[in-house]
């Protein structure tokens, strides 16, 4: 990833507190902290083993974070060729191994994905 980056912050599990990088893309705007925190308080007791989507995935920042409280795998998809090499970079950097990296349109992902 070239140019600017930049970073949002893991807020919990394995990864607390360890940056994210993402490119400098103006349609890219990571979820903030306190909805990634809301949101992961209310699928904590779901999220331990679960397998995950993040769809139309930008910074990858939902899914790192599901990863880093639990989950036993993410599928990360998004149509920016730019934005899922971020991601599968910033997962080889944490040592991930349970994600799939889809370099597609989100509809038709899911139209052909069982």
């Amino acid at each position: 990833m070239s140019g600017h980056r930049n970073k949002v912050r893991i807020i919990g599990g394995q990864w607390r507190s360890r940056q994210v990088e993402f490119a400098d893309q103006a349609a890219l705007r990571p979820t903030p902290d306190r909805i990634r925190e809301t949101l992961f308080n209310w699928l904590r007791d779901h999220l331990i083993g679960a397998r995950c989507l993040d769809l139309f995935a930008g910074s990858g920042v939902l899914g790192i974070e599901a990863l880093s409280r639990g989950a036993a795998q993410v599928a990360f998809v998004d149509n920016h060729a730019q934005a899922i090499q971020g991601i599968a970079s910033q997962c080889t950097k944490l040592g991930v191994t349970d994600a799939d990296f889809y370099h597609q349109d989100v509809m038709v992902f899911l139209q052909t994905t069982t």
